[in-house]
């Protein structure tokens, strides 16, 4: 757990809590899922800070794991690249996003089963047929941090695009571009042709269009907060490529050193050339556990200098 980023951890944390809780309460007659899942803004159970309450409750262990494994692997890479704050900001953000389409998809389902079972009727009709059915609409609730997660994958897939992950069950790794618009089409498909499945895949989907909306704003605006691949991962590659390079410059150096003179200038050399590595280490421990925004300006320079 000392390797995982902060606000990753500590979802992780609260995700974890909030299921345990689920069944304490429960022995004592009370649903917190009923209480802080998300319900259909037109029916009377519906509350405002529903909307970010229900991305911390799951339906049962299974969906709870897999969103957790899920934010695991992809969260701590991207938290890494873009620090806590924005991190948080991003997570947060996109899973109230995901709740708003999924408002919208159930309030289509209503009309559209209103219009289909009692012709001629129309939007101001809407909250009377709705008050005669709140105990039907009051089930619609939507629990999981599904929409966040989702969003977490497309920000990974947009950051790393050409980075090869293994996807069970296919035998060869893809790039992680393809397996954001695989899953993309999936859950696009699933929402499109699937009723009543329990699985909530315009949220999904609503998780990803806010995310996609918000990095491409970050994106084009670059005083809106580093994008990621600019100055995250370019830091990495190029200090990785430097480290190589230095490397093998020292290890070249080493073996043609001559006596005397030469091997002095060559301790010279070596040591402050780990000095300033040992320096660049520390500042790079830093940016994964704090984000880059952690840095301090001296410190941000001391990387610049280094990827010249």
């Amino acid at each position: 757990m000392r390797t995982i980023p902060t606000i990753t951890k500590n979802l992780l944390i609260i995700n974890g809590l909030m299921f345990l809780a689920y069944f304490v309460f429960a022995r004592t007659g009370v649903d917190l899922n009923d209480i802080l899942g998300l319900h259909f803004f037109m029916a009377p159970d519906f509350q405002l800070y529903q909307l970010f309450t229900y991305m911390f409750m799951h339906a049962n262990f299974t969906h709870l794991f897999f969103n957790m494994f899920a934010l695991w692997m992809f969260g701590c890479v991207v938290e890494n690249v873009w620090g806590p704050k924005k991190f948080l900001f991003y997570y947060i953000s996109c899973g109230v996003g995901a709740g708003i389409i999924q408002e919208i998809a159930q309030f289509g389902s209503f009309y559209y089963m209103a219009t289909s079972q009692l012709a001629g009727i129309g939007f101001s009709d809407l909250s009377t047929i709705a008050a005669n059915s709140a105990d039907f609409l009051n089930m619609w609730t939507t629990v999981g941090a599904s929409g966040a997660i989702y969003a977490i994958l497309l920000a990974f897939g947009m950051i790393f695009p050409n980075e090869r992950i293994f996807i069970f069950p296919l035998p060869i790794p893809i790039k992680a571009k393809w397996f954001v618009i695989f899953y993309v089409a999936v859950e696009l498909f699933s929402a499109l042709s699937t009723t009543n499945d329990s699985v909530a895949h315009f949220a999904h989907l609503g998780g990803m269009l806010f995310g996609f909306l918000m990095i491409t704003y970050w994106k084009n605006h670059p005083g809106g907060g580093n994008y990621g691949r600019s100055r995250g991962q370019q830091f990495f590659d190029n200090l990785k490529n430097n480290w190589e390079r230095r490397s093998h410059k020292r290890d070249t150096y080493t073996r043609n050193a001559t006596a005397g003179d030469e091997r002095q200038k060559d301790w010279e050399y070596n040591r402050r050339q780990q000095e300033n590595q040992e320096e660049v280490d520390r500042i790079l421990d830093k940016i994964r556990k704090s984000g880059y925004d952690s840095l301090t300006k001296e410190e941000k320079q001391k990387l610049f200098d280094n990827n010249r």
